[in-house]
């Protein structure tokens, strides 16, 4: 017969409460009940956990060892309670967040915290994308919430932020240091750094048919090199703020299209069928970029 998960909560609650009439109203339960269950465990398992000395009960050596493991044991089992609960309301095992990687990456972290702090037994998959691959996500039905730039048709999304991007390039490199007023043409007599699109399109947003391109997969790698002096680049405002305010890269003085400006969406590939996590987590998310929507410029 094996000891019970109530026989090991009798157990943690004697030595925890520090007597046997303490832990019997700890667990609003008899003492008798309470002897009864130790008195068994200790049958049950051929070995002593608890000896007398003088008065008090305490725990033998093979008993310090067995607390230990029950307190694992009875937690686990909590744990366990909590996420049946958590399943029978209805919230999502997991949930699949796809996001276009002009999003700030802080921004979207603090959300995710924000949501674990209130549902942590829901699993995250974050995937960042560039231009059509965002939207493919959702065609394929990879992904539960979508924060795009483009919503694909049959699906319903919300405006969620407009995403300025600047063209800036390290303080040392050459396009500043001209005197004459700065064109597209002087631009594309240097390195241009550019993010691949990761969908199955290839698009070329912003590319300027430089001679010189660099093309990266990853934003995190272009914004680097940019700050490296290794060429120039259009960056989401927000998302190159602390490399600004560092002096690592300086806006170019562009007479005309220093500024490029990109709508984002918000899409549930569910729409209203989506489920309560799903739509929790859509709700933080449209929550963090109220401050940054009229403050782009």
């Amino acid at each position: 017969m094996r000891v019970s998960l109530d026989q090991w909560q009798a157990l943690i609650a004697v030595v925890d409460a520090e007597g046997y009439a303490q832990a019997a109203e700890q667990l609003n339960k008899s003492q008798s009940s309470v002897s009864y269950a130790i008195n068994k465990l200790e049958e049950q398992l051929g070995i002593k956990v608890f000896q007398l000395e003088g008065r008090r009960a305490q725990l033998t050596e093979a008993g310090e060892g067995l607390l230990r493991h029950a307190r694992q044991l009875t937690d686990h089992a909590q744990r366990i309670e909590s996420l049946a609960s958590h399943y029978a309301q209805g919230w999502e095992a997991e949930i699949r967040l796809t996001l276009d990687s002009v999003f700030p990456e802080e921004l979207i972290l603090h959300v995710l915290n924000q949501f674990a702090e209130e549902q942590p037994h829901t699993r995250i998959l974050l995937s960042e994308t560039v231009l059509s691959g965002t939207d493919e996500a959702l065609l394929r039905r990879e992904a539960d919430v979508v924060i795009s730039g483009r919503v694909p048709p049959g699906f319903i999304g919300n405006p969620l932020i407009n995403i300025e991007f600047i063209a800036v390039a390290h303080p040392s490199h050459p396009l500043h240091h001209l005197s004459e007023p700065l064109t597209f043409e002087h631009l594309r007599s240097h390195r241009q750094l550019v993010v691949r699109d990761s969908g199955s399109r290839k698009l070329d947003a912003g590319w300027l048919g430089a001679d010189q391109r660099w093309t990266f997969s990853n934003a995190s790698t272009s914004i680097q090199s940019a700050c490296l002096g290794l060429g120039y680049a259009w960056y989401p405002k927000l998302k190159i703020a602390k490399y600004l305010q560092s002096n690592q890269l300086k806006p170019l003085p562009l007479q005309t299209g220093a500024s490029r400006y990109a709508q984002l969406y918000l899409v549930l590939s569910e729409g209203d069928f989506a489920g309560p996590g799903t739509q929790r987590l859509a709700t933080l998310i449209e929550d963090a970029v109220k401050p940054f929507k009229h403050s782009v410029s």
